[in-house]
């Protein structure tokens, strides 16, 4: 099978494409023909390291979290899919050497294999995995808010996206919308505004505004419920500004500075939660709990992908997935995906 592999961290030239056998799954694990597979910024973060050249936890390793194909066999113990099921994946490459989603089949654990309903495309399973489950994960961390999602969950919420044109934001915007709250979200510009608007939010604006606080809070009187934070560096202060008492803001990227200084007096009087939300470490079972959420949307139609649903979607062969992963790098905007096999 064809296979894309890298041995040590580095810029995209360090990822090759292989010929390697087709593997048997072992107890609990599943085969998967993978159909499209999803590139994220972890992807290439994980292959870039911190510096050229760094060993690797196994010889070699193949890239990519998200994708979605076809159940191709099962190993002993395996019953929540079966041979032929269409599914999609999450964390396929987490603590494995094998089990990315950049080659023609795939093995890896059961618990991270999911149905794909039958009226959702394997666009968007590949779609789906890091961005839809951080995005699920930052909206169910409220203290006051659900623990899971579901139509009307968050009824009567309002809820901020900061940089609702990316990919975790704009599940967020999609998800929080289907359960029913009020989306605020801030972007860069209009080409932006256009797609996170496409995405179904409410009121669109620009963070660069000097009055974007005064315009959160005429949507927002007593402050927004929850915010959905990519930028917690340089979006402290307006966070600060916006959130109502006892609110919650969900940090899932450090985009803008790893470090922060926060106002304590202020946090205090206000009894902010900051909830840090990591996929890779928050648990299986929350993983688990979202795609099963995550699955119900799709079949209300609520996590549509493309253009006209605010995520432009770039495609690449799986030879080609050393381009796919150096578009990614360069902060495209929309998902990028690999075509791996036929549907």
């Amino acid at each position: 099978m064809k296979t894309i592999l890298y041995s040590e961290t580095g810029n995209p030239s360090v990822l090759h494409l292989v010929d390697r056998p087709v593997t048997e799954p072992r107890a609990g694990d599943v085969r998967v023909r993978i159909v499209v597979g999803g590139v994220n910024p972890t992807d290439w973060k994980s292959r870039r390291g911190t510096s050229p050249g760094e060993a690797l936890a196994f010889a070699d390793v193949v890239p990519n979290q998200d994708g979605a194909g076809v159940v191709d066999a099962v190993g002993p113990g395996v019953s929540n899919v079966a041979v032929g099921d269409r599914v999609w994946l999450a964390l396929a490459a987490y603590q494995r050497a094998n089990s990315g989603t950049a080659q023609e089949y795939a093995v890896l654990p059961a618990e991270r294999v999911f149905l794909l309903p039958s009226a959702a495309t394997f666009d968007q399973g590949a779609s789906l995995g890091v961005p839809a489950i951080t995005a699920y994960r930052a909206l169910t961390v409220a203290e006051d808010g659900p623990t899971r999602l579901h139509p009307g969950a968050l009824d009567g919420k309002i809820v901020l996206v900061a940089g609702g044109a990316g990919a975790v934001g704009h599940a967020a915007i999609q998800l929080a919308r289907w359960a029913g709250a009020t989306v605020i979200t801030t972007v860069s510009g209009p080409a932006k505004a256009a797609l996170a608007t496409a995405a179904g939010a409410h009121h669109v604006l620009t963070y660069t505004d000097s009055d974007v606080a005064t315009e959160i809070r005429s949507i927002a009187p007593d402050g927004v419920d929850l915010i959905v934070e990519v930028a917690p560096a340089q979006n402290s202060e307006l966070d600060l500004a916006v959130i109502r008492n006892r609110g919650s803001i969900a940090v899932y990227a450090n985009n803008g500075g790893d470090q922060m200084t926060l106002d304590v007096r202020k946090h205090f009087s206000l009894n902010v939660r900051y909830q840090f939300v990591l996929l890779y470490t928050v648990g299986i079972e929350v993983v688990q709990q979202a795609a099963a959420a995550i699955n119900e949307a799709l079949l209300d139609g609520a996590l549509p992908v493309g253009a006209d649903s605010g995520l432009p979607l770039h495609r690449f062969d799986l030879a080609h997935t050393a381009d796919a992963h150096a578009l990614v790098e360069s902060g495209v905007t929309g998902k990028v995906l690999v075509d791996v096999s036929a549907a």
